[in-house]
């Protein structure tokens, strides 16, 4: 098993390789204007560092959002890409799942907690989990004032916490943006499962985006016709 896991639903341009049993190569850079910039040449980097070619990868994955309309379509598109050329399959995975995933393993929380990311227009993207694994609210977004009541007492991680300390009031010390590593370790043990029961899990999301409102560009509603009747 070799994934290749990417996620642009975030300021965070991240991209990691995972062998089925650990993470081997990452790479990640916090730039909310160079998604499509920043992101081949983070997937190249990663595996150069793993020493492997791209028809090794036998997945990819890729998180789902909920994020800003102009940078989650960047990551999806890529890895629906990279599916097509390699034939292999693409999993969807939500990007709050991946940054509860990491507060669990790389920062010991436990549960039960709010996940909370910056969904600009001064509203956040969050999500309630019972542990690292288990989401049992959301994903939704709202403005902050409106969730204080829903959240309060619940120890909240994510930059969107971090931005709105009246609603979260017990930050901790946490990932604020999602890591694709982490999207590949939750992919890998989610996938390990499914083996050994032969079930399917229910974390894997179809690979397409979770914008949860409409975007900012719209077409305007009476505009100049300028083309011969």
């Amino acid at each position: 098993m070799l994934l290749l896991a990417v996620d642009t639903a975030t300021p965070a341009v991240t991209a990691a390789l995972h062998d089925g049993t650990n993470v081997v190569a990452e790479s990640s850079r916090v730039d909310a204007r160079r998604h499509g910039e920043l992101l081949l040449p983070a997937v190249d980097r990663v595996l150069t560092e793993a020493g492997v070619g791209l028809d090794a990868v036998t997945a990819v994955v890729t998180g789902v959002g909920p994020g800003p309309y102009t940078g989650l379509r960047v990551g999806l598109v890529t890895a629906a890409t990279f599916g097509s050329a390699l034939g292999v399959p693409v999993y969807g995975l939500c990007t709050l799942d991946g940054i509860a995933y990491a507060a669990g393993r790389d920062a010991g929380l436990e549960g039960p907690f709010v996940v909370a990311t910056d969904a600009r227009r001064k509203e956040v993207y969050w999500a309630r989990y019972d542990s690292p694994r288990a989401r049992v609210e959301g994903p939704a977004v709202d403005r902050p004032a409106d969730l204080a009541d829903r959240v309060a007492g619940l120890p909240a991680v994510g930059a969107g916490a971090l931005l709105y300390p009246d609603a979260f009031t017990t930050v901790l010390p946490g990932p604020e943006y999602v890591s694709a590593a982490a999207l590949a370790a939750l992919a890998a043990d989610e996938l390990a499962r499914e083996a050994e029961s032969g079930e399917p899990s229910a974390v894997f999301l179809p690979p397409q985006p979770l914008y949860l409102r409409r975007p900012d560009a719209q077409v305007p509603k009476n505009y100049k016709v300028v083309t011969p009747q």
